[in-house]
């Protein structure tokens, strides 16, 4: 198991507050999400499969969206 991103951070004496660090991490993570799962989707065999895949890829970009709102709004 991975440690959790503050955990990394704290322990290589990052600083925490720099909001813009946080946001380029968090498209970071969710960019790999994405990726996986368009990938899921087009790999898919059943129909099934290729309906979640999809439900991961819409909310991915939903939450990709949410972030760059956030961001916006706290500058």
């Amino acid at each position: 198991m991975m440690p959790a991103a503050d955990d990394r951070t704290l322990a290589a004496g990052g600083d925490t507050g720099d909001l813009g660090l946080l946001f380029h991490r968090l498209n970071n993570q969710l960019g790999i999400i994405l990726a996986n799962a368009e990938l899921l989707e087009a790999k898919s065999a059943d129909e099934m499969a290729r309906a979640r895949a999809a439900q991961v890829v819409a909310s991915v970009l939903d939450a990709m969206t949410t972030a760059r709102e956030i961001r916006l709004r706290s500058r």
